[in-house]
Order: C-alpha cells, then sequence, then structure tokens
C-alpha cells in the first residue's frame, strides 16, 4: 500500500461553464487538492500577485525554462508566453497532494503525451442555450466576445470524449460532490494499489453528450455517486 496518494488531473471545460467555481469549492473541501500556478511572461493585471496568480518571469527566462525541459506544457498567446512549471508540480505529487491542471484541450493533448497516467475531467454546461445566458449575466463581455467564445465552447465540447469524466455542471453542489468523488475514490486506489493505471470509475456520460439550442436539459448520470467521504 502507498503512503502517498498524489496524481495529476486535469480540468478542463468551455468559459462559462464554471470552472473557477468548482475548483475554489474543491479546495475549501479537501486540503490535498491543490491547483497549479502558471508561468506567464505578460505583465501583471491590477490584483495580481506572483506566486499567488502566476508566476510573471521574463521572455529569457521562460525560454530558459524551456531549453530546459522545465515545463509540463507551454504554449505563445499574442506574443507572450503560458505555460505550467515542472518542479512545484511534481513536490506537491511527491507530498500525497492531488495537483489540478486548469488548462484547454490543447494542453490537455500534451500533458497526455508527457503523462498517460494523468486523469482528466471536463466540465460541461446544461446546453449551449445556458452557456450563453452564463456569458451575457457577466456583463463583461461585448456580443463579438460572446459569439466568439461560444464558437470555441462548440469546438471544446466536441473534445469532451477525450476525458475520463465528463460533469454536468447544472447544479453547482451536485457538480462540485461528483468532482470531489472522482477524486477522492482515485486517491484512495492509490493508497490501496500503488497504481493509478487503469483506473476508471465510471463515465457520467461517457459515450454520447447531446445538446440542444433551445431547451437546457442534462442527461441522467450512470453512476450513483452514494459513497462519500472517501478521503
Amino acid at each position: 500500500m502507498s503512503d502517498t496518494a498524489g496524481f495529476l488531473l486535469i480540468f478542463s471545460g468551455p468559459s462559462g461553464s464554471g470552472k473557477d467555481t468548482v475548483l475554489q469549492e474543491i479546495l475549501k473541501r479537501d486540503d490535498k487538492t491543490v491547483v497549479s500556478i502558471s508561468m506567464t511572461t505578460r505583465e501583471p493585471r491590477p490584483n495580481e500577485v506572483d506566486g499567488r496568480d502566476y508566476y510573471f518571469v521574463t521572455k529569457e527566462e521562460f525560454e530558459k525554462h524551456i531549453e530546459n525541459d522545465e515545463m509540463l506544457e507551454w504554449a505563445k498567446y499574442d506574443e507572450n508566453y503560458y505555460g505550467t512549471p515542472k518542479a512545484p508540480v511534481m513536490k506537491w505529487i511527491d507530498e500525497g497532494k492531488t495537483v489540478v491542471l486548469e488548462i484547454e484541450v490543447q494542453g490537455a493533448d500534451k500533458i497526455r503525451q508527457k503523462y498517460p497516467d494523468v486523469r482528466s475531467m471536463f466540465l460541461m454546461p446544461p446546453s449551449i442555450h445556458v452557456l450563453e445566458e452564463r456569458l451575457r449575466a457577466r456583463h463583461t463581455n461585448t456580443e463579438e466576445d460572446i459569439q466568439r467564445r461560444l464558437e470555441a465552447a462548440k469546438g471544446e465540447i466536441s473534445r469532451a470524449n477525450d476525458y475520463d469524466y465528463i460533469i454536468v455542471n447544472n447544479r453547482l453542489e451536485d457538480a462540485v460532490e461528483d468532482a470531489i468523488e472522482i477524486i477522492f475514490r482515485h486517491r484512495r486506489h492509490i493508497r490501496e494499489n500503488d497504481s493509478i493505471d487503469e483506473f476508471y470509475y465510471g463515465h457520467q456520460y461517457k459515450d454520447e453528450v447531446e445538446y440542444v439550442n433551445e431547451v437546457a436539459r442534462v442527461l441522467p448520470p450512470v453512476e450513483d455517486f452514494s459513497e462519500r467521504g472517501l478521503k
């Protein structure tokens, strides 16, 4: 039996699916889960703190990390680098933490290539209609931004079945409990088997995810998440 049960968990979903809210609730309830901090070369925004929101570095420093194979994944957008530094993630895993990488689907592909035993969750809105309502409710996006995000969301949703678990965020409490349940079951499995390989606790919606634009609906889960408190 393993003394620690650390593992890497990808967490993805389209803008407006509620990723940040769900993650914050998970962190409140489980002190063994942490969210990795990304590194970037862009300038800090107001109220952003180095080491809390991002690791802010120069372009030269970031490129040195790439050259030394010190990044789990990285990409370049609008002349700025973004990526996940390897050292803090591996340190947390060695300490038995569940390390969440909140990344988009392209970044997830890169992580899977390097770490085939990584586990992954995709957070789904109940429908495109609801997703659009959530984006408009923010009152921070232009119409052009909303349409761009909706188109991007459709592309991301088409990749949902690449993930081990799909959680539909229709009711926040249910989405949080399902995510925590999956984390606890993986953690217990690693303790008992010394490995995370070939362990899958169901797929809420593995085979088919259907969306309608007019009416919000959620497909019924195929698993009954009835066992709680599996820390």
